[in-house]
């Protein structure tokens, strides 16, 4: 079986030629799975005292095999890249259940679950498959107070949102995690926290893992939630030099390709992509269905837009069976080679790599 190091220099090598898939929503497949409190709470946590239904990420631990069925269905539907089941796991937001206890158990167990999805698959075919550990934006934000008759209130603290990352971080390493994606992020600030809770759990674990990170515009101003452009988002974030930057969620990929284009004009690392099927309609569901989305992703990578490309809120392994076939013979976008870029500790200029 391949080790983290072959998988991710199978990976560099993949993406000078092709465009890597990533899988698609968990939250929208385990919608269809007809599941009730008692799932989610499982002899474990019987006598909790929260309701538990909707917390995804607890299913890791009280029904591992639904996760492992729906990793499964991604893996068959052609994705290279799988996402833990991690979203909420920090324990800023599993608060909202009072399970911030099991946070680092969470994390190792969710990975392992995706770790052994993606070495069946590499059992069966050969052909390596990414582990990316999922960090969410959690349920608080630091840029914004959310009392409008206090501005300057904050729910949290910088050190406690990278505290809780670090111990997120922590786990997902430990249980196998090939990348650490920082995604969904709404506020850079909390994306800056995530950075110093990853490079921590980095220097206690001795060893260092790829970083990605994926934004997500708000609507179609342009701009997040905190309030930065495309251009800015990532000007605030390319300190970090990581493996790949992104946008997703929030916009259908009609919506979503204005801001892509300008992403992928100033990025100098792989570009990714994975939008939601579509904006909400007035059910709450999502009306972009694999066909629609398959020609927009064709025009995006004809067009020389995106390195990775998956799916997310409404998405479903049949979206990225339509992905995968829309982009099978299509060329990755060029990474451009800027230089100098600065560095942010001392700001000297310095060669990018090619």
């Amino acid at each position: 079986m391949s080790t983290r190091s072959d998988r991710l220099a199978w990976a560099a090598a993949e993406m000078g030629r092709r465009i890597l898939v990533l899988d698609g929503a968990m939250g929208s497949v385990l919608q269809t799975k007809g599941l009730g409190e008692e799932d989610f709470r499982g002899a474990r946590f019987a006598a909790h005292n929260r309701p538990l239904k909707g917390d995804n990420d607890l299913l890791c631990l009280t029904r591992p095999d639904v996760i492992e069925a729906v990793h499964a269905e991604y893996l068959a539907a052609g994705c290279d890249i799988l996402e833990t089941n991690t979203f909420n796991a920090t324990s800023i937001s599993q608060a909202d259940y009072s399970l911030e206890a099991i946070v680092r158990e969470l994390n190792v167990e969710a990975a392992r679950l995706a770790r052994a999805a993606c070495d069946a698959a590499e059992a069966e075919d050969g052909r390596p498959r990414l582990v990316a550990g999922a960090i969410g934006p959690t349920s608080k934000t630091l840029s914004l107070s959310p009392d409008v008759s206090d501005p300057a209130y904050r729910e949290v603290t910088f050190d406690q949102v990278a505290a809780a990352y670090e111990e997120q971080a922590l786990g997902l390493i430990e249980g196998g995690a090939d990348l650490l994606l920082i995604e969904t992020v709404f506020d850079t600030l909390n994306a800056k926290a995530a950075l110093v809770g990853v490079w921590a759990a980095f220097d206690a674990k001795g060893e260092t893992l790829p970083i990605w990170i994926s934004g997500t515009i708000t609507d179609r101003s342009g701009r997040t939630l905190s309030g930065q452009t495309v251009e800015a988002f990532w000007n605030s974030v390319r300190h970090a030099e990581p493996w790949a930057i992104g946008l997703n969620c929030a916009l259908g990929p009609e919506e979503m390709r204005p801001f892509l284009a300008a992403l992928s004009r100033v990025a100098d690392c792989p570009v990714s992509a994975y939008p939601n099927a579509g904006l909400p309609n007035a059910m709450g569901g999502y009306d972009e269905t694999p066909e629609s989305m398959r020609a927009h992703y064709a025009e995006w990578a004809g067009s020389g837009l995106v390195n990775i490309l998956g799916g997310c809120c409404g998405t479903t392994p049949a979206h990225i069976a339509a992905l995968r076939a829309a982009v099978a013979e299509a060329k990755p976008r060029r990474i451009p080679r800027l230089e100098p870029r600065l560095r942010l500790s001392g700001l000297e200029p310095f060669t990018a790599a090619a």
